[in-house]
């Protein structure tokens, strides 16, 4: 930072434009509010999310004013504490994730509530900190809380995951595997064997002929489907499931919902469910916890420095990503 006032940051100032929206500013360091911690930014993830947002898809409540500096996972130290605080100290390694509506990610200093912030293991790394968040409490509550599965290993429920190999996928079949689930995924061919590294019983090349691209190769009919992929009907997904099941859609459009709410009304005991993440801070911890522990890993597609934020967005948005994509900051 040139001036200790002014820091470096990536925003946009309209919806639309796409990566070459993005501007690279310098803009006043913002002040910790009560309850509220200044990080200096180690490592940001990219989430789909991000980009939809500035493609309008939640306009016009969010971002709720722009200029809007984008992204809400990150990994950083405490460098100030607002009023309030005491849960949290100067020099503190910790991973947040920032308010959806605001934003704030990609910049050199960042605000986050304390209430939302976890403290960082040596273990854990900003990178693999940073891509936690919405990615990692996406598929754990959706496997846990939605499905039903306890990660005791106790599960013997049949479930299919696709898009596996993506950013919320390959933490989703880690976290089955840990519930005892068994596990058929769906992903490019060049990421099967990934795929099958991070614990799936069967992988299935999503270009499949049309048919045989959810159906198990052992003929198992699933429990529950973690839907990360998006453009496939429900439709598709009922021969193979069983009497009583779950569709747990993770991208869902407005027609899923009124399609989920007309199931319900009828209820039908083949399901589609639209879930929406919920951010909680015990989630975080867990996830945290089970990284540290060697449980689960993080797989990153890419690493991107600031300076270079709109090929991240752009890498993000390109829908080919293993794993996730990272900004990385100077440290």
């Amino acid at each position: 930072m040139a001036d200790s006032k002014l820091m470096h940051a990536v925003q946009y100032s309209s919806y639309g434009g796409g990566p070459s929206a993005l501007q690279h500013v310098n803009i006043s360091v913002p002040i910790p509010k009560k309850d509220e911690l200044l990080l200096k930014v180690e490592a940001a993830s990219v989430n789909p999310v991000d980009w939809k947002i500035q493609n309008g898809i939640m306009r016009p409540f969010m971002p709720s004013k722009f200029p809007c500096i984008p992204g809400t996972d990150v990994a950083g130290v405490v460098v100030a504490v607002g009023p309030g605080v005491s849960t949290f100290s100067v020099g503190d390694k910790i991973v947040t994730r920032l308010d959806l509506k605001t934003g704030g990610a990609f910049a050199e200093l960042a605000v986050a509530n304390s209430k939302s912030t976890v403290k960082r293991p040596a273990e854990l790394t900003a990178v693999d900190g940073s891509c936690l968040p919405i990615a990692g409490l996406t598929a754990l509550q959706s496997i846990r809380d939605t499905a039903g599965i306890k990660l005791d290993g106790s599960s013997n429920a049949n479930l299919l995951i696709t898009a596996a190999s993506g950013g919320v996928g390959v933490y989703a079949v880690q976290i089955a595997k840990l519930g005892g689930a068994h596990v058929t995924a769906t992903c490019g061919a060049r990421n099967i064997e990934l795929v099958k590294s991070l614990g799936a019983d069967e992988v299935l090349d999503y270009k499949t002929p049309e048919g045989d691209a959810l159906r198990s190769p052992s003929g198992r009919l699933y429990d529950a489907v973690i839907h990360c992929a998006t453009d496939i009907p429900f439709s598709k997904f009922r021969p193979n499931l069983k009497p009583v099941a779950k569709v747990i859609d993770l991208t869902p459009k407005s027609s899923a919902i009124i399609s989920a709410v007309c199931k319900k009304l009828t209820f039908a005991k083949q399901q589609l469910v639209p879930f929406v993440v919920s951010h909680k801070r015990e989630d975080l911890a867990l996830l945290i916890d089970l990284v540290k522990e060697g449980k689960i890993k993080t797989v990153t597609d890419s690493q991107y420095p600031l300076s270079k934020a709109e090929d991240a967005w752009a890498r993000s948005k390109s829908g080919h990503a293993t794993g996730k994509v990272v900004v990385t900051f100077e440290t």
